[in-house]
């Protein structure tokens, strides 16, 4: 999945992307004989809302994303409606609704009870959407990319849970977002946890030629210097 993130100004650009895609053809035509088709899914986003952008076998679809948030198949609006079958999950102690049977939580934090925990693409866009729906963060974008990498950690693909053929396995290569006011791009690696960042404004942005940033891809363990007994 694909997510892109614009600052729109006196039109916004969610829906000059909407009048843009309208005209848009789709072709089967790979990006090199390497990398075959993939079944991708866009989400395109102003500080105002998203939308959801599919195309299928029948066509090329936009959607209104009320959640914010969007995995791969089955298409977008069976996975907004299976939100449905999790009406009762909440962030607060679960309630008794089952019987008059003496049912009641046994121990402190069982809040989402009942959220899916498997790691198909339909369980991750239910997991995502209540976890940003419910997240709280702070006012600074320190805190909020810092939340942004929480709400993304619940998730994500570990190396041997999901195994996609013999010895292979779903992992989560990277995870990125983007200050589209600031220009600055954080990520994280599979193999680096540490959040680092490109500010794109230190580049030159009428450059002819791309600009390349090697990705930080070994695991940076913080060790202090010194230690305190108390």
């Amino acid at each position: 999945e694909i997510g892109v993130r614009l600052v729109g100004s006196e039109m916004c650009i969610r829906d000059r992307a909407r009048t843009m895609l309208e005209r848009l053809n789709v072709t089967d035509i790979p990006f090199s004989a390497g990398m075959p088709l993939a079944q991708l899914h866009w989400l395109i986003a102003d500080r105002n809302g998203c939308i959801t952008l599919e195309s299928t076998q029948d066509g090329l679809h936009i959607y209104d994303n009320p959640v914010g948030v969007l995995t791969n198949n089955p298409p977008f609006p069976m996975q907004l409606f299976s939100l449905n079958n999790y009406v009762n999950v909440s962030a607060k102690p679960p309630v008794n609704r089952f019987s008059a049977l003496p049912l009641d939580t046994y121990s402190r934090g069982m809040g989402a009870l009942g959220l899916p925990g498997d790691l198909s693409s339909s369980s991750r866009f239910v997991r995502v959407a209540f976890t940003r729906a419910n997240a709280v963060s702070g006012s600074s974008e320190t805190e909020s990319v810092s939340q942004f990498f929480h709400i993304l950690g619940a998730v994500e693909q570990v190396r041997g849970c999901c195994e996609v053929a013999p010895g292979k396995h779903e992992i989560t290569l990277y995870t990125s977002c983007c200050s589209a006011q600031r220009g600055i791009y954080y990520y994280t690696t599979y193999e680096n946890r540490r959040i680092s960042a490109v500010d794109m404004h230190r580049c030159d942005l009428d450059a002819a030629a791309l600009v390349r940033f090697a990705p930080r891809t070994e695991e940076d363990v913080f060790y202090p210097v010194s230690y305190t007994h108390l």
